[in-house]
């Protein structure tokens, strides 16, 4: 059986050019190429922000290099599976040119979701959980962002009048099919091919054209100063930035190889420490398991938002302090994670950019029925895996009883600061333990495993919300929670004067 999991470590469809650092490290093939490439990735992006800048290079040009070089790493990584990656993006590009203009976005939407739910079930069912630990669903679940994102814009800028959009919307919309290669490059940049995150086309279209920051700077200027801005764009470093993010991926890679390897989440269900370990034992190790599973995610996106910087991408605006903001495209909000005091503020600042995503392809645009429906596309754009619907059902009656709970009595705690900071460490502690035992499916992925765990925990956060929701229900009025659900607001990690607010507002 050791044999067989060290063999399945140093397996992969991709390059194995790294196979002697993977041996010599002790981490899978997989890995070791990600992160060679995201490493690769960053220098690369350095190097076209300085040599290919738009009054170096044509927009053409930039567009191939980072087509060419995206689809390259993607080759590196993933060998033949690639090219389940080329051809979704070849037949969404397709649909976008031959396709009805007027149904394009439904289109586009059943076909990516569609292959999408196709490759997850085939690792669920065909290979029986037996999925390298990096695989190409990533950067298909990433694709499938972009495409239906485009495709629903392009619709919005060609078949909508705009009195029938909404503001942000009016800013996004597309009015004319892109090119070949702006498709191309647009989704399989360099930059965002691994692990994204998804960005919006015309953000996009104007970093490779040179607009990037300089229509940034005239919104903020015009907003803070009634005027049009800057009579010249001045040269904004992303380094500082950059920097700073490197500083945290550094910390996150040193807490995983010290901490998180030490506290394995399967142990949570290992039959002598269930059978043996007190409750509080079992609760507290799968605390401090869960938190230890973030860095490795906290790493994988800041280094992403990192490359996109390092190339120019990803400016916000100015704060409120007139420096440079560069987190337009961050998925995460690690501070506002870590401080949480609400299960609604966690959501905010976790996977922001999948949020904004689901808002913009469904929520704003269903008739009815758009948080179920939202719910729905999020658990089947995840995967199939048993485990990610055990946590989003389980995250239903969690959201209903903490809105119920805080508008119950957190203003009771108001008064006086001792109060406010009781209530606030209580209600981080609630938040985290809660948090812990709805994410916890999502990272065991079986039926088997996750009913082991509840019935180690006694089920107790199911209880207690169910019994908080519904005991607290009436107390409110009904459509507060709908409003509540619609407008959450999303920080990007100072404070940020957004330009505009496409970023700023997310559903799960």
């Amino acid at each position: 059986m050791g044999e067989r999991a060290e063999d399945l470590m140093f397996k992969t469809t991709g390059s194995k050019w790294l196979l002697p650092a993977s041996r010599f490290l002790g981490l899978p093939i997989d890995q070791v190429n990600f992160m060679s490439c995201q490493l690769f990735a960053l220098t690369a992006a350095f190097w076209f922000r300085l040599y290919l800048s738009p009054s170096h290079a044509s927009p053409l040009v930039r567009h191939t290099f980072a087509t060419l070089l995206g689809i390259g790493i993607l080759i590196f990584c993933f060998g033949w599976y690639s090219a389940h990656i080329l051809a979704v993006v070849v037949a969404s590009y397709f649909i976008i040119i031959k396709g009805d203009i007027n149904n394009v976005h439904r289109y586009t939407m059943v076909t990516a979701m569609g292959y999408l739910t196709a490759c997850h079930v085939s690792r669920v069912f065909i290979y029986n959980y037996g999925i390298l630990s990096t695989d190409f669903s990533g950067p298909l679940m990433i694709v499938t962002q972009k495409i239906t994102t485009l495709a629903f814009q392009l619709h919005d800028g060609t078949c909508k009048k705009s009195e029938q959009l909404t503001l942000d919307q009016r800013l996004l919309a597309i009015i004319a099919r892109p090119s070949l290669i702006e498709y191309l490059s647009y989704n399989l940049n360099f930059l965002s091919v691994l692990v994204g995150p998804c960005s919006n086309y015309k953000d996009y279209i104007d970093f490779i054209e040179g607009r990037h920051i300089s229509q940034r700077l005239k919104r903020h200027a015009a907003a803070a100063n009634g005027h049009g801005g800057y009579d010249r764009t001045p040269d904004i470093s992303p380094l500082k930035a950059v920097c700073q993010k490197l500083v945290v991926c550094c910390c996150c890679l040193l807490f995983f190889f010290v901490v998180t390897r030490s506290l394995p989440i399967t142990f949570n269900v290992n039959p002598d420490f269930v059978s043996r370990a007190p409750f509080l034992s079992r609760l507290t190790y799968a605390f401090f398991s869960i938190q230890a599973a973030r860095p490795k995610f906290y790493f994988a996106w800041t280094l992403a938002d990192a490359v996109n910087n390092a190339a120019g991408f990803g400016f916000l605006g100015m704060d409120g302090s007139g420096k440079p903001c560069w987190d337009l495209i961050s998925n995460l909000n690690i501070i506002g994670i870590e401080t949480a005091t609400s299960f609604k503020t966690f959501i905010d600042n976790w996977n922001i950019q999948t949020g904004v995503w689901l808002k913009a392809v469904c929520y704003d645009r269903a008739p009815k029925h758009r948080l179920a429906l939202t719910f729905i596309l999020s658990a089947l754009w995840h995967g199939v895996y048993p485990g990610y619907y055990f946590t989003f059902i389980t995250a239903i009656p969690i959201t209903m009883a903490a809105r119920a709970l805080r508008r119950s009595i957190r203003h009771h705690f108001l008064g006086s600061r001792g109060l406010k900071l009781g209530y606030d460490l209580v209600t981080w502690a609630a938040t985290q333990l809660t948090i812990c035992y709805t994410v916890m499916p999502f990272l065991l992925l079986s039926v088997d495993h996750t009913i082991t765990y509840y019935r180690s925990m006694y089920f107790h956060v199911h209880i207690i919300s169910i019994l908080a929701a519904v005991a607290l229900h009436r107390k409110h009025k009904p459509g507060e929670d709908s409003k509540s659900a619609s407008s959450s607001s999303v920080p990007c990690s100072s404070q940020c004067q957004p330009v505009h607010s496409n970023n700023n507002k997310k559903v799960l």
